[in-house]
């Protein structure tokens, strides 16, 4: 048995909702600029590219709690089932950088899915992986001029 398709395109989908749905965000600030949470989009901009929930195809990655990152992608074959059709693979904290994103270039690029959101895919991994990183304490300042010699008074 074939699956079934919707009869409304993604192009309509994306018509009637573009002025409002519940992940627009819309700044004064900044000329006026609209941003978007939605889950399946990888750069936050509020674009039909990049609108994960107006395209049957489509890809999010998150980090997790506990130092994870969840690559999230909908399947395009049963859009009539929302809660159905989305696939998570969530890489552990001590998974390889380059093995993660192998993975999610090789997700994007399987069978023509979404190749063209490959570039942004890995660049958000990127980031969670660089914001997950610890801090490194910066070396305390040296004292100059007048206070190093203050200083070294002090010390004597």
């Amino acid at each position: 048995m074939a699956a079934e398709r919707t009869n409304v395109s993604n192009d309509l989908i994306w018509m009637i909702t573009r002025n409002q749905n519940a992940y627009l965000v819309r700044r004064n600030a900044g000329g006026g600029s609209q941003f978007s949470r939605d889950p399946l989009n990888l750069v936050n901009k509020h674009s039909f590219k990049y609108a994960g929930y107006a395209n049957t195809k489509a890809v999010g990655v998150q980090a997790t709690e506990n130092g994870d990152v969840a690559v999230t992608t909908k399947k395009p074959s049963n859009p009539q089932q929302p809660g159905k059709n989305q696939v998570t693979v969530t890489y552990g904290p001590k998974t390889a950088t380059r093995k993660i994103y192998k993975g999610v270039a090789d997700k994007t690029a399987q069978n023509g899915y979404r190749a063209d959101l490959r570039e942004e895919a890995v660049a958000r991994v990127s980031a969670i992986r660089r914001s997950q990183q610890p801090k490194k304490d910066a070396p305390a300042s040296k004292a100059r001029g007048v206070k190093a010699h203050q200083a070294a008074e002090k010390d004597e």
